[in-house]
């Protein structure tokens, strides 16, 4: 286990506020609609067509799917959300999720008739599928040398899930992985002989170590079964913040009983607007939420988290009084406050970002008296400014940067904390994801789910803003 100090986790995390100031006066600057058409214009056009950056960037590709791993495993496809944790002699190391359930086998890290599934432990994975249908997704763990620009080592770190998609990092110095899949056996009228051994829709803590193994699979419960996306801790309290992918989803907050030990036990909880019971935050029909509003927020219980039926959205809303969000998607903990995207928020579908600040006493009656509040901070509701934010992070010079799922070609998109904008990446293959930053502050680690790929970019980061819009 790696470990790292609180400050330096504040330190990284506090960042977030200067970018998203900046990202609410560029949504409402003007001059920026403007500009939109030629930022593209500033990429240079890759020769090899995997990613076009800015003067003076470079990027190498590494860990792709189907590359032989040093566990002897390949590379699984379909690269998703990813942390950063530091590792020994100044190395990054990173762990990465697999956004893949049973197939395809030819992006299998068991390989296409499933030979190498006889490496691993039965005991290490938590849906083998009855030996003829194991979960493809998962973790893999990176050993990334950003001195030399070269990977040192990779291998898987979780087995047997499904469709791992964000996730998050902790104070603590582990990555939580979320699956986005609710899938069970004989669901929906299946014959008993179907492979699926476990129930889906699960966390897993997957610790940051540069030695080869896997985590044991234990699926964290207490923290509820639905479609998962991402994750945001605060250090202060130990509560977890989560979001879930649905189009009526909800944002739950998981108030462990030892703050550090997911697994053992706590309290689920969705969020409640005070004042506006069964809120609808979408704002697809109208614009009934407006940017910098602050509403007072209470948290009201979830129970039967392990939920079968995956219905904890409807017993949070309907029954409870929670509000509803369109897609949450990736998190982000910084400077007292959890920020959070719902990609397709907004009249038009573009995406918003949201801002939930703690209580000074969260978790405990006290906070009755001094509520958390929720803002919307961004709904572009333009394509050209953000098209479906998915991931977020916070560069170390206090840019946010930030990640699309929307209509190709995808981009990576920058905003300074004076509110210019910049495309920082864009690629005309998959979807971008799992944006993170070396403990270093120089490499920009970012995922290309297909055709499955990792990249490391770098560059003269401090000349972004002067080339900025």
């Amino acid at each position: 286990m790696i470990k790292s100090s609180r400050r330096q986790f504040l330190g990284r995390s506090g960042l977030v506020t200067l970018a998203f100031g900046g990202l609410q006066r560029f949504v409402e600057t003007s001059a920026f609609a403007a500009e939109a058409g030629r930022l593209e214009d500033k990429l240079n056009t890759d020769f090899y067509g995997t990613l076009d950056l800015l003067p003076g960037f470079s990027y190498t590709v590494f860990s792709e799917t189907g590359d032989k791993m040093d566990d002897g495993l390949l590379v699984p496809g379909k690269h998703d959300g990813m942390g950063a944790f530091a590792g020994p002699g100044g190395r990054t190391i990173l762990v990465r999720n697999h956004e893949l359930d049973t197939g395809p086998a030819d992006q299998s890290p068991f390989g296409t008739k499933r030979a190498l599934l006889r490496k691993v432990p039965r005991a290490k994975i938590y849906d083998a599928g009855k030996g003829r249908k194991p979960g493809l997704g998962g973790t893999t763990t990176l050993v990334f040398n950003t001195k030399e620009q070269r990977l040192e080592k990779h291998f898987l770190s979780l087995a047997g899930t499904y469709r791992n998609c964000a996730g998050g990092v902790t104070p603590w110095n582990t990555w939580v992985t979320c699956e986005e899949d609710t899938s069970r056996p004989n669901e929906g009228g299946q014959l008993p002989e179907d492979e699926m051994e476990k129930e889906h829709g699960y966390n897993f803590e997957v610790p940051t170590s540069d030695k080869i193994g896997l985590a044991d699979p234990v699926p964290l419960k207490p923290m509820g079964r639905f479609r998962h996306e991402a994750i945001a801790v605060d250090p202060r309290s130990g509560v977890v913040y989560q979001t879930e992918d649905r189009g009526d989803g909800l944002f739950y907050r998981f108030i462990p009983t030892t703050p550090g030990q997911l697994a053992a036990g706590g309290r689920l909880q969705a969020l409640k607007l005070r004042d506006l019971p069964r809120a609808d935050t979408r704002n697809w029909s109208e614009a009934k939420f407006k940017t910098g509003q602050s509403f007072l927020v209470e948290w009201v219980d979830i129970m039967s988290v392990e939920a079968l039926d995956d219905d904890l959205r409807y017993q949070g809303f309907y029954e409870r009084g929670a509000a509803r969000f369109a897609r949450g998607e990736g998190a982000w903990y910084g400077h007292d406050a959890v920020f959070f995207a719902c990609t397709n928020g907004g009249t038009k579908r573009k995406g918003q970002i949201w801002r939930y600040t703690p209580s000074p006493r969260e978790g405990t009656r006290a906070e009755n008296d001094q509520p958390g509040q929720l803002e919307l901070f961004i709904e572009p509701n333009d394509g050209k400014i953000v098209e479906n934010a998915d991931n977020i992070t916070i560069a170390p010079w206090g840019d946010l940067i930030v990640t699309e799922d929307g209509v190709i070609p995808h981009y990576v998109v920058g905003v300074t904390p004076e509110g210019k904008t910049y495309k920082l990446a864009k690629t005309s293959l998959g979807e971008f994801a799992g944006a993170c930053f070396s403990p270093d502050g120089s490499t920009l680690f970012v995922n290309i789910q297909t055709p499955g790929l990792t990249v490391a970019i770098t560059g003269p980061w401090k000349t972004l803003r002067d080339r900025a819009v």
